[in-house]
């Protein structure tokens, strides 16, 4: 155990935590939306109050909580160094969605980048809270089974010893 928790501190072992995140079936799209949704609302709102692009996103990518995404967006952010388009350089890293890729494109060709990040930091942020909220009800009957069996094999358990002893007592009579 103690191993495995030293493994997962390491930079690489937090890389492939979160490749693997990433791939979980319904909890995956879920954890990408949100870290979408929580850079577009840092970079929306670094670039709001005038730092340049380049230094909005060293900033932002610092502020996201995943080792895998901090590395895609420092080369997100060379790229866009070396001229390229902010949503181009996203797309490169196939993490963000295709809907924010476009999202972000056309605030760039309509000058309004800062707007639209806040639009798609809104549109995931509503997206995650409703996938949450049915991955939760999915859950619920789950858990009410669960809770079922535990009460059932605790009644089992304590009441089997009762009338086993019953039967024994009223056997040797």
């Amino acid at each position: 155990g103690a191993g495995i928790y030293a493994w997962s501190k390491t930079e690489s072992a937090q890389e492939s935590l979160d490749k693997v995140k990433m791939r979980l079936p319904i909890a995956g799209e879920i954890w990408v939306k949100y870290q979408v949704a929580q850079f577009s609302r840092v970079l929306s709102t670094l670039l709001l109050g005038g730092i340049p692009l380049v230094q909005a996103l060293e900033t932002a990518a610092q502020s996201v909580g995943t080792k895998l995404l901090e590395k895609s967006l420092a080369r997100v952010r060379q790229s866009v160094r070396e001229g390229n388009s902010l949503s181009s350089s996203l797309a490169e890293t196939k993490i963000f969605p295709e809907l924010s890729i476009d999202m972000i494109e056309v605030g760039e060709s309509t000058g309004a980048l800062p707007a639209m990040l806040g639009s798609v930091a809104e549109f995931y942020e509503d997206d995650v809270q409703t996938r949450m909220a049915a991955a939760l009800s999915l859950i619920e009957p789950g858990i009410m089974i669960f809770m079922g069996i535990f009460v059932a094999f605790v009644l089992v358990a304590l009441y089997l010893p009762i009338f086993s002893l019953s039967d024994s007592i009223g056997g040797s009579r």
